[in-house]
């Protein structure tokens, strides 16, 4: 096959977070097929450009457009079709980028990464006599809808308001044109199908590279938490916030000299200044390599409430063999049950014991780990993933 892929963000090696899956895909897929990729790139990511571009046959990016002014957004809200939400990526040069490259080659199949990639696959013109794939990390209007519902009138909950106007149309309008939608857990198919029951969803799930992240058994572990995220991405953002008013006092209190690693890209103002309040709170950045964290600290939190698709940060801790203590929208996808390959708990005060127990029980903490490891070796390497994915694209090609 010849395939497409569009992105609305560069997937590279040194990637975290969402993006990853589609670096793994483009690096597997262009084993046996054709893969040429265009996405969007931010000035300090061209230079892992060449780490993705080796497996592609054509690699073209585009620059991200700038951000748009409030009077643009007030405008948007009061009078375009297209959802402020999507606006705030619309970019006419990558409009012409997907013309360009369509007319010098033909494709079986063009795959945007992210809804908001859908949108230059949406009634595409250009795109006639190809097929569309649509891969759905995450629902933007289940999502926003969600963030609202937990946030309100915070400034995150007025914001998430603001952009839900229009969105769930249109969203739902793009999905229903594509010849497949990709979810990545069985949860995300559910939720589409409540709104579009004729949707055509396939669940194609996150993976991880069980040889990379796999524990050396040479770090000695500290008192210490880890949280993993990219901070822009507000649910990472807002567990952090959460975790840190109503858990981790909880867990100071109990285990006084616990540590929290924040580890991850662009962490936001209020994350730094909570690190410069609580010397026990380590806000890192980015790092080049998020494993020696995985090595250091006792348990994994991800206290993640809102928000939706895969968490891949989750199947990372399991391959490491680091216990886990989660809620239940951070384990979506992984078919775990609490106390058996990680806990599960909603309630904070409940998350905190949890937490509490596992830095107190070292036989716990192993027993855990070994599950979480064994489950993830078995049925989330990557190359299990992406061979689901290859058969779903031969099926839509087929199709005619």
């Amino acid at each position: 096959m010849d395939i497409l892929f569009v992105c609305k963000t560069l997937p590279h090696e040194k990637v975290i977070g969402g993006p990853i899956i589609i670096y793994q895909r483009v690096r597997l897929l262009s084993q046996r097929h054709d893969v040429s990729l265009l996405s969007f790139c931010s000035d300090e990511e061209r230079e892992f450009v060449p780490t993705v571009a080796r497996f592609c046959r054509e690699c073209v990016t585009v620059p991200f457009p700038p951000p748009r002014t409030a009077l643009q957004k007030l405008r948007g809200f009061i009078s375009s079709s297209v959802p402020n939400y999507f606006l705030n990526n619309f970019s006419p040069a990558m409009y012409d980028r997907l013309r360009e490259m369509v007319g010098r080659r033909h494709y079986d199949v063009v795959i945007s990464e992210y809804s908001m990639a859908a949108q230059y696959l949406f009634r595409n013109p250009d795109l006639a006599g190809i097929k569309r794939v649509m891969s759905v990390h995450e629902c933007y209007y289940l999502a926003r809808r969600k963030a609202w519902q937990v946030q309100r009138f915070s400034r995150e909950g007025l914001s998430a308001l603001f952009y839900l106007r229009g969105l769930r149309r249109f969203e739902f309008e793009m999905y229903g044109d594509a010849d497949r939608v990709l979810v990545l857990t069985p949860e995300g198919r559910d939720e589409l199908l409540r709104f579009a029951p004729d949707l055509r969803v396939t669940v194609v799930p996150h993976g991880v590279d069980v040889e990379h992240f796999c524990s050396s058994g040479t770090c000695e572990r500290e008192d210490a938490l880890m949280f993993l995220g990219n901070y822009p991405h507000d649910p990472n953002r807002d567990a952090v916030i959460w975790f840190s008013e109503e858990m981790w006092p909880l867990i100071k209190r109990e285990v006084p000299g616990v540590r929290f690693y924040v580890v991850g890209k662009d962490p936001t103002p209020d994350l730094l200044e909570l690190a410069r309040r609580d010397p026990a709170v380590v806000v890192t950045g980015t790092v080049d390599d998020v494993r020696p964290y995985f090595e250091r600290s006792k348990v994994f939190v991800c206290p993640v409430r809102i928000g939706g698709g895969f968490r891949g940060k989750i199947l990372e801790a399991m391959s490491m063999g680091l216990p886990i203590v989660t809620t239940s929208l951070g384990a979506e996808g992984v078919p775990a049950k609490s106390g058996g390959q990680m806990f599960i708990e909603d309630d904070p005060e409940s998350f905190a014991h949890r937490v509490v127990e596992l830095l107190r029980d070292e036989d716990l903490c192993r027993r855990l780990g070994e599950e979480a490891r064994s489950m993830a070796v078995e049925r989330f390497s990557w190359e299990k993933g992406v061979e689901l994915l290859e058969r779903v694209l031969e099926e839509v090609v087929a199709e005619g």
